[in-house]
C-alpha cells in the first residue's frame, strides 16, 4: 500500500505559471512545477490508479487527496491516511483499525508529497519525451530514468499541461517490470483547510482499534 501512496502522491505537484516562449528542458519544467506546488495553497485532486504486472492490468481504483504544505489527507483503496507533518494515522476500513507512526525520512520518501518534490534530483537522468499532447491537451512529457539499476523506481514518465503545468498523468515502472499509471481527473488549488483536517479524530471512529507503532 505504501508504494501505491508514493505513486499517488508524486504526481500531485501543483499548478504553475506558464513557461516562457524560450526553449525549456526537463529540469526547468520540474523545477517550476515543484516551486508552484509550494505556492499553491491547499490542493485537492481526484485520481484513478491502474496497476500492471508486466503490461497486464491487475486492478484499478480511485481516490482523493487533500494537501496543505507537507500535510495531507489521502483516501484511496479502502485506506484513509492523515499526516500532520510529524505523525501519520492510517485507518483500514475492512479491519476497523488505525495504525499510528512517525515516519522516518526514508519512509516519508514513500508517502510525503513534499519529500517527493526532490526525487528527480536524486539519482535520475531526465529528458523531454517526444509526445506533445496527452488526453487531447497540449502537454510536456518528462522522462526520468534511474541512474542505478538497484533503485526501486526505474522509470517515471510525467505528463503536465504546457500552459499551466497541471499534472495530467504519471506512469512509473518499478524494478522487475511492474508499473502503475495515475491519472488526475480533477484538480483544484487555493483551497482553505484547517490543520485539524490532517489529524485523526478518534471521536469520528469510536470503534476503531488503535495500534500505536511509535
Amino acid at each position: 500500500m505504501m508504494k501505491n501512496v508514493l505513486l499517488i502522491c508524486i504526481c500531485l505537484f501543483g499548478l504553475a505559471l506558464p513557461l516562457s516562449a524560450q526553449k525549456v528542458d526537463a529540469k526547468d519544467i520540474l523545477d517550476r512545477t515543484a516551486t508552484a506546488f509550494r505556492q499553491a495553497g491547499g490542493i485537492q485532486a481526484d485520481f484513478t490508479v491502474q496497476t500492471y504486472a508486466k503490461s497486464t492490468l491487475q486492478g484499478s481504483s480511485a481516490g482523493t487527496i487533500r494537501l496543505k504544505g507537507e500535510k495531507f489527507l489521502l483516501d484511496a483503496d479502502g485506506v484513509k491516511t492523515w499526516f500532520d507533518g510529524r505523525t501519520q494515522w492510517s485507518y483500514l476500513t475492512n479491519s476497523d483499525e488505525v495504525n499510528i507512526s512517525e515516519p522516518t525520512p526514508e519512509e516519508l520518501q514513500s508517502i510525503n508529497p513534499y519529500a517527493l518534490l526532490s526525487i528527480y534530483k536524486q539519482g535520475y537522468h531526465m529528458k523531454l519525451g517526444k509526445a506533445d499532447a496527452y488526453g487531447g491537451k497540449p502537454a510536456y512529457e518528462v522522462i526520468l530514468t534511474a541512474s542505478n539499476r538497484k533503485q526501486d523506481l526505474q522509470c517515471v514518465i510525467i505528463y503536465v499541461t504546457k500552459d499551466t503545468l497541471q499534472p495530467l498523468c504519471i506512469s512509473m515502472t518499478q524494478k522487475g517490470g511492474n508499473s502503475v499509471a495515475i491519472r488526475i481527473t480533477s484538480y483544484k488549488t487555493g483551497e482553505s483547510y484547517n490543520d485539524n483536517l490532517f489529524t485523526f479524530d478518534k471521536k469520528a471512529y469510536p470503534t476503531a482499534e488503535v495500534i500505536d507503532l511509535r
